[in-house]
């Protein structure tokens, strides 16, 4: 059964005439014929009670026409919000991203986004990194903004923009005072660490290994502002991002001493499933801007 059966069979039905349906969908009478033959040959039961060139429902034609209006009227409102879903200038772009980004960097490139394209609409997901990665897998959303490629077959990861990490100690701490601290100084002191799902962990696991530092890890925690809430506490020190999110009362940044202090921000997305007009603009807006180093 095909939808252009059903539509010539509402046509029919409506015109109650054959030559005027054919006339009016711009196809022969033979083949408009030869469809509901066809049609009723599937349902097994005749719809029509015909008299000459006139034809009207019968009982079973009245129930089946009932229900195909119904059906048809949902399958146009189903074409219709497609095409707005993927007209670039009204379409929707589902778009997750690291907590900690949703304070200043997701705002700032949406505000600067929707001045050219206004129309347009977003619907947000934000979490850890392992929680990004397993929306993108299921097709849950169609864009990931992250500290690092996810790695995963069929990914691809574009940076944009770069930032560095600060120490963060308690206000109370004795180092509250100093402008900068060596990496190794760490390593007698409490840290409050991460865990696997967030996605700066690997980054800064991997800096602490070049360094030939072992971290005193006291407390580990699944997201970079309960980071920096144990901080304040003053349960211990941390590496973090200086960013507003993370501003804490009762926080003191030093810099750091290490080389390659320098983390990148991207956007991730699948190579080969669909990207919506709109999304795809969004992903190229985003992989266009300028490399600088950032506060996020």
């Amino acid at each position: 059964m095909e939808l252009n059966q059903l539509e010539y069979f509402l046509t029919v039905a409506r015109l109650q005439h054959v030559t005027r349906a054919a006339e009016q969908l711009s196809i022969t009478q033979p083949a408009l014929s030869h469809s509901l033959a066809k049609l009723e040959e599937e349902l097994g039961v005749q719809l029509f009670e015909r008299s000459g060139r006139n034809i009207r429902l019968n009982r079973y034609g009245e129930l089946f026409a009932r229900r195909v209006e119904g059906a048809v009227q949902e399958i146009e409102k189903g074409r219709r919000e497609i095409a707005e879903l993927t007209n670039p200038d009204t379409g929707v772009i589902t778009l997750a991203f690291l907590n900690v980004l949703g304070t200043r960097l997701i705002p700032s490139l949406i505000k600067q986004f929707k001045q050219l394209h206004p129309n347009v609409r977003f619907e947000l997901q934000q979490g850890t990194g392992a929680y990004l990665q397993s929306q993108l897998e299921s097709g849950a959303c169609d864009l990931v903004i992250t500290s690092s490629c996810s790695g995963e077959s069929g990914s691809l990861w574009q940076p944009f923009l770069e930032f560095r990490l600060d120490l963060v100690v308690p206000k109370q701490h004795s180092w509250s005072g100093r402008k900068k601290a060596e990496l190794a100084e760490l390593a007698d002191e409490p840290y409050i660490g991460l865990r696997n799902e967030c996605g700066l962990k690997s980054s800064i696991d991997r800096l602490f290994t070049d360094a030939g530092v072992t971290p005193n890890v006291q407390y580990v925690a699944e997201d970079l502002p309960t980071v920096a809430g144990f901080v304040s506490a003053g349960l211990g020190v941390s590496l973090l991002p200086r960013t507003e999110g993370l501003t804490l009362d009762g926080l003191s940044w030093l810099k750091v001493d290490f080389e390659n202090n320098l983390f990148e921000v991207g956007v991730e997305w699948k190579e080969k499933r669909y990207l919506s007009p709109a999304a795809r603009m969004f992903r190229d807006f985003v992989a266009g801007k300028t490399r600088l180093t950032a506060v996020i």
